[in-house]
């Protein structure tokens, strides 16, 4: 079947509410580890991971850290307003955005819409010892130019544009949500924001500001696995995929042409690239976000071989790239992953440029076909969701055989649950 056409009701199991996770095993790696290993199951605990991977290997990280992007505002009404920052408008490098004073734009998801109609929504607070008044106000479409409704809908046509603005120079947006911002805890956990998820749902290795969700796959590390993975020769080696709140949106298409990926921002530095064409282009990857920038990164250096030239924006990987051989319908000849990089590399160094920054929409599904990814350490995903897609890609439709078990044997679910090792 074209992967256009699968049926998502054909990746669905009963997942009941015990079964979720609403917090995390302490410490963290003494989780349970599914094992798959071509075609045969069973299970370990965390901190044995290395027992189960070749001693040389390169193993990728997702480095990127959740930010406490829930706002709240209450209007004079009393109507409460949530405005969840999804990725910065302007400007629009995550870096600068967070040391921005007194003004900037935000692409963002708006809670209880429909009592937001117009006007500029105000929030006071103390930070620093000085009072400081916060403003948010929402341009509509008619107030935005072609640039600005692109971002939108490119964001997945869920997001408004709002601005804001702050009465004080020397705050930077970065202290504001560390004053005023709530930590996103996944929706299906069902309980509020507490004050042991600003440890918890982070990795102990995050460092890059900018998800609205944790790359959970990474929870279940602790410097003691670190450590051990260093002891066993594995090379550890970091990419940053600021997670959307798009990686909980469900699939509510028949099949799932009808889906719409939300784009999600990327950076890649060049010693990674060099890391991987020393390992031939093979890597672990630690989570599905690290999946998809990695898989990412050879449809971008495919689209380099005929387009040498291409500037920043041409990089984008869009959600069908994969599938349709080629975009707009042209018919290109594939590359090995190797030469993939290469262009990548060249193009780096013909813009003088360290880092690759970049966006992909990527959907991975049945009938496609890995690159660079050789196993893969992940969760437990919810029913039904382009997550599961992926791993069932990279099971070769093998994974009914992974759930059963962990629905068997009493593993826990989603994003505090238990961690799972596959390799096809």
């Amino acid at each position: 079947m074209e992967t256009k056409h699968i049926r998502i009701s054909d990746y669905n199991y009963e997942l009941l509410e015990e079964r979720i996770a609403k917090f995390p095993i302490v410490p963290r790696d003494h989780s349970k580890l599914l094992l798959y290993k071509h075609g045969e199951v069973g299970e370990d605990v965390f901190y044995h991971l290395t027992d189960h991977l070749p001693n040389r290997a390169l193993m990728v990280f997702n480095n990127t850290r959740v930010i406490q992007a829930r706002m709240h505002f209450r209007k004079e009404t009393g109507a409460l307003i949530e405005v969840f920052l999804m990725e910065p408008a302007m400007p629009t490098d995550y870096e600068l955005m967070f040391q921005t004073s007194g003004h900037c734009s935000w692409l963002c998801m708006i809670g209880n819409l429909k009592k937001w109609k117009e006007g500029m929504l105000r929030r006071n607070f103390d930070i620093k010892g000085n009072r400081l008044t916060l403003t948010a106000t929402m341009l509509r479409d008619e107030q935005l130019d072609d640039r600005q409704k692109n971002m939108t809908v490119h964001g997945g046509g869920t997001n408004y544009w709002v601005d804001f603005d702050w009465d004080n120079q020397q705050v930077s947006f970065a202290e504001i949500l560390e004053a005023v911002g709530e930590l996103p805890i996944p929706p299906y956990l069902n309980r509020a924001t507490q004050e042991s998820d600003k440890t918890t749902y982070q990795t102990v290795y995050s460092k890059i500001k900018g998800s609205v969700a944790a790359p959970t796959a990474g929870l279940h590390f602790t410097d003691d696995v670190l450590a051990d993975v260093d002891r066993h020769g594995i090379v550890r080696d970091e990419v940053t995929l600021h997670v959307g709140a798009g990686t909980f949106k469900p699939v509510k298409s028949m099949e799932i042409a009808g889906h719409k990926m939300h784009a999600e921002y990327i950076v890649v530095h060049r010693h990674t690239f060099e890391r991987l064409l020393e390992y031939g282009c093979s890597a672990i990857a630690v989570g599905t976000t690290s999946v998809r920038t990695l898989e990412s990164l050879y449809y971008i250096g495919l689209y380099l071989e005929h387009h040498p030239e291409a500037s920043e924006e041409d990089l984008h990987v869009g959600q069908w790239d994969p599938y349709d051989n080629g975009r707009n319908g042209k018919t290109v000849e594939g590359i090995t992953p190797e030469q993939a990089i290469r262009n990548i590399l060249s193009y780096l160094d013909r813009n003088g440029l360290e880092a690759l920054h970049s966006s992909t929409q990527i959907i991975i599904a049945p009938g496609y076909e890995y690159k660079i990814v050789k196993m893969l350490i992940t969760n437990f995903h919810q029913p039904q969701s382009t997550l599961l897609l992926l791993v069932s890609a990279f099971l070769k439709g093998d994974w009914k055989k992974v759930y059963d078990y962990a629905l068997k044997h009493d593993f826990r679910f989603l994003s505090y649950g238990d961690s799972s090792l596959l390799i096809p």
